[in-house]
């Protein structure tokens, strides 16, 4: 059965499975690098080395940003150029591609190390915690193109349709990174510089491999040296459609901004150490439910376009259900082992387990209805409608958390920081649980206009 044929006729159930698991398998993998890092460096290091990668991490996600933008943007137009079978038009986007993400990552790289101080005081780093963030981000940033060549040009190998090689470009990196992780901190004990040397060299080799792909002959597409010229059109275009990721991931580097100085205002490095860890742990319990997302995504997408309503709520409905008890889980194990989580990262500091343990329980206490709202705001991307998409997605960080960090804190001091995230939480769901259900009603009007027989001519 051929790819557009299973897409409207397989069964719901069988397919969504089909599409997620490989997505969920590289979502958990491209996880493990943060989490890795943080038990790590929490065993190895200490709670300061904890809080100076938590200091560290939305300059981190700023360089993923502009992978996304690149990545992102370039894929989907090779796809098209895929589709279409223009391969020389295709090959064009993926020199371009390429040597964008050489570009941006430079720069990144060059601001980064020029004003890195200035932008770790900035982003709530206290004297302690400075010198353990400076000296994670320096080596971080020397090596930020192994991290855009890595994932932006996996991505163009999903394009060409060989998602299994894209899902071992992660294997083989959080492979390296864990075994690098181990031998570079507690062997050569070279302390959160030795963190921070295996994730530069586990994404080198993971941006190896992706190279070779395209280079030993194997690629549909091939790099061509005369693909390496930027056409102003082409970046244009691929800045364009990149930039609703782009824009999502800029959020959340600023929500990470502003949660760690508030953190710091009110609880200190301890509680900056105990929201990275949180952080790290919420990463791993949501990870399973975007790749039940990117599964969901062309099914849902196909059969809207085919008029088949019926499958699309179905495959909505398993989306909901499916990424409903993965939190409700995981939801489970924060209320039943609070402190044996935190501790799994740090043994030693009973402050920070104790601290921990309270805003783990706190802070996710709307867990299980996460899932709801991430399958819902992507269903809007799904069918077309990215703006709608876009909002609700960004209505839990910028809309909602964002005000309340700013605000609940001046009356709640640090139970208002922990009080926020559910807050906004269950907003945000409201907010996409009230179009979603328009949404529904809509779809079953349609699905019900298309089996009403046309009047007959007499």
């Amino acid at each position: 059965m051929d790819r557009t044929k299973q897409l409207g006729e397989e069964k719901i159930s069988k397919l969504l499975l089909k599409f997620s698991v490989p997505a969920i398998v590289g979502m958990l993998v491209n996880a493990l690098y943060n989490v890795v890092d943080r038990i790590f460096i929490g065993n190895g290091v200490g709670s300061l080395g904890i809080a100076g990668i938590t200091i560290g991490f939305p300059i981190m996600l700023v360089v993923f940003a502009f992978a996304m933008l690149v990545g992102f943007g370039a894929t989907s137009l090779l796809s098209i150029k895929l589709g279409e079978r223009k391969i020389e038009e295709a090959e064009l986007i993926l020199g371009n591609g390429m040597i964008l993400l050489i570009t941006v990552s430079a720069i990144i790289s060059g601001i980064g190390l020029i004003f890195l101080n200035a932008l770790l005081q900035l982003f709530g780093a206290s004297a302690t915690v400075l010198p353990y963030a400076r000296d994670y981000m320096q080596i971080i940033l020397w090596g930020t193109v192994f991290m855009t060549l890595g994932f932006g040009m996996n991505n163009f190998i999903r394009a060409e349709g060989n998602p299994k090689i894209a899902m071992f470009t992660m294997l083989i990196g959080a492979i390296t990174n864990i075994i690098l992780d181990w031998l570079f901190i507690f062997i050569f004990k070279w302390g959160i510089q030795g963190a921070a040397f295996a994730t530069v060299l586990a994404q080198m080799v993971s941006a190896i491999w992706v190279l070779s792909y395209f280079l030993r002959g194997k690629s549909t597409l091939k790099l061509r040296f005369s693909n390496f010229k930027l056409q102003p059109v082409m970046v244009g275009k691929i800045f364009a459609i990149g930039s609703a990721p782009f824009a999502m991931q800029l959020a959340a580097s600023l929500l990470n901004i502003i949660l760690n100085n508030t953190l710091n205002y009110y609880g200190g490095d301890t509680a900056i150490a105990g929201m990275g860890i949180i952080n790290s742990i919420l990463t791993l319990i949501l990870m399973p439910v975007f790749g039940i997302n990117q599964g969901a995504q062309p099914i849902i997408g196909f059969n809207y376009g085919a008029q088949k309503f019926d499958r699309v709520k179905e495959a909505l409905k398993l989306a909901i259900l499916a990424a409903t008890v993965i939190v409700t889980i995981g939801f489970i194990i924060t209320r039943l082992f609070p402190e044996q989580l935190i501790a799994f990262f740090n043994r030693e500091d009973k402050k920070l387990i104790e601290l921990g343990a309270q805003a783990i329980t706190i802070f996710l206490l709307f867990l299980p209805i996460i899932g709801f709202q991430v399958v819902g705001a992507s269903y809007f991307q799904a069918v077309g409608k990215p703006k709608q998409s876009m909002f609700l997605t960004l209505s839990r960080q910028v809309l909602l958390l964002i005000p309340l960090l700013l605000i609940l804190p001046r009356f709640y001091g640090f139970n208002g920081i922990l009080y926020a995230a559910p807050i906004a939480d269950l907003g945000s769901a409201l907010l996409t649980g009230i179009w979603l259900l328009t949404e529904v009603r809509n779809l079953n009007e349609k699905h019900q206009e298309r089996f009403i027989p046309e009047p007959q001519l007499k």
